[in-house]
């Protein structure tokens, strides 16, 4: 009881500090057109917001237009980091693929079909990095959802090399540029998926680099000379 309980202050704390310093940071949000059409539908089916590890501090300073659901383990760090996205505004499913992982998924689910988004890193939980597992796949074929690609780049961050999955921190202040593909289809593959995600993390680079040199690096990356990659 005493050490849930730790946790649950530590977590609390760890929650506000990281809600204060995602305060500082300035989104630019870049989205497909078939995003932007399908975000204004207020009965479209529920999203899964897939992205790597490493990526997930920074997607919690952009504000999702709908609630989100994410799905948090039942080991003591675990209890700590729901409490801590608990202060971002996050719904907590508890479970993961070695405990608990079915159960979780049902209750997922069931916020889906609520209305409730899902986010996942869909590399864990344990990696390999980048590599694809099929969690985010069940969630939306079982709620009649699709898959969003996300990817994620920051002007000024630390990233920690010998971890895993390359944990980055945006340093406060800094630009944060989050990229969103177009919304998948349940049956999309776990190839087909990481493919999708790794295209979105390269567009957030590119607008990452011309935001060093130009004033609205989004109009500049959608010039006819931007270089970019068409929309998938």
């Amino acid at each position: 009881m005493t050490t849930r309980i730790t946790s649950t202050l530590k977590g609390l704390f760890l929650g506000w500090i990281a809600r204060l310093w995602l305060s500082t940071l300035r989104v630019r949000f870049v989205a497909s057109t078939a995003y932007e059409l399908a975000a204004r539908d207020p009965n479209r089916a529920p999203w899964v917001y897939c992205f790597f590890h490493g990526t997930q501090f920074s997607l919690l300073a952009w504000r999702r237009p709908r609630a989100t659901s994410v799905m948090v383990s039942h080991s003591r760090d675990g209890e700590m980091q729901a409490k801590a996205l608990a202060v971002q505004g996050m719904s907590i499913v508890r479970g993961s693929s070695s405990r608990g992982g079915a159960r979780a998924l049902v209750s997922l689910v069931k916020a889906m079909r609520g209305g409730h988004d899902a986010a996942f890193a869909v590399d864990g939980p344990r990696g390999p990095y980048g590599v694809v597992k099929a969690g985010a796949l069940a969630a939306a074929q079982k709620a009649g959802g699709a898959l969003v690609p996300l990817g994620v780049a920051c002007s000024h961050a630390f990233t920690f090399e010998k971890a895993w999955d390359k944990f980055l921190l945006p340093w406060p202040f800094s630009r944060v540029f989050v990229v969103a593909g177009d919304p998948l289809p349940g049956a999309t593959t776990c190839a087909e998926l990481e493919a999708a995600i790794r295209k979105k993390s390269r567009d957030a680079s590119k607008l990452n680099t011309l935001g060093r040199s130009a004033s609205n690096p989004e109009e500049a990356y959608f010039s006819p000379s931007g270089g970019q990659e068409t929309n998938e």
